[in-house]
């Protein structure tokens, strides 16, 4: 409890320095994201935040724009080898920092998932939102996409429950390593993390609020960017 208490202060202390040091690095990727893959140079979703509460996340684009008369519809035909690059070197994630200076976001902490996704947890599983979500947390270092969903949900809560500075730090190096390795990047046979698909029923239902869930919501959800 004391570290849910002190850690928006850790997430200022490295975030602001991080996204000041990072700031010409990011000008350069805008650069090469606008002509690669045009403009918007960022990709903006709604994602649940901290109590389930939407927040907008920006990170940079990775993928061309949804296109049906050429066949751009699903991940692997949007996804290009410029955003392949930034995906595997994380470069993509730079602007999140933009949240963590915010609140919206932590430095570490479950990664925010889609709205959509938010009837579909068990009650257990919806703890992930008891702390802030993160740019990087411990499923990612511990597999990233290329593990399951029920093992990446299982992390997310087990997070919760160790919540700790040594954890956190724990966290950020084993990122640092695991992204100089660029690994996890895909699910198997994905471009990027399939769809969590679930069957709705009551006990997935009872913890969600009609807030939590914008009209629409679950028809129109997409994987886009996500992970």
């Amino acid at each position: 409890m004391r570290w849910r208490r002190a850690k928006r202060g850790f997430d200022l202390v490295v975030a602001v320095p991080l996204l000041l040091v990072t700031l010409p690095a990011q000008l350069v990727v805008a650069a090469v994201v606008a002509r690669r893959l045009g403009r918007p140079v960022l990709f903006s979703q709604q994602r649940p935040g901290l109590g389930g509460e939407p927040f907008t996340l920006y990170k940079f684009r990775t993928m061309v724009p949804v296109n049906e008369a050429l066949g751009l519809v699903d991940d692997g035909a949007r996804m290009t080898d410029c955003g392949r690059w930034l995906r595997s070197t994380s470069l993509d994630e730079l602007p999140t920092l933009w949240n963590v200076v915010r609140g919206d976001m932590s430095l570490v902490g479950p990664r925010p998932l889609l709205v959509a996704y938010l009837p579909l947890y068990t009650p257990t599983e919806a703890r992930r939102h008891d702390v802030r979500p993160g740019v990087t947390g411990l499923a990612q270092v511990s597999g990233r996409n290329a593990i399951s969903w029920d093992d990446r949900l299982r992390l997310d809560v087990e997070y919760v429950d160790r919540a700790s500075f040594a954890l956190d730090v724990s966290i950020l190096w084993r990122t640092v390593m695991s992204v100089g390795r660029r690994q996890g990047i895909s699910a198997p046979d994905h471009d990027t993390m399939p769809l969590l698909t679930r069957k709705l029923t009551d006990s997935n239902v009872d913890h969600v609020t009609p807030m939590s869930i914008p009209s629409g919501a679950l028809t129109t959800a997409r994987p886009e960017e996500d992970g």
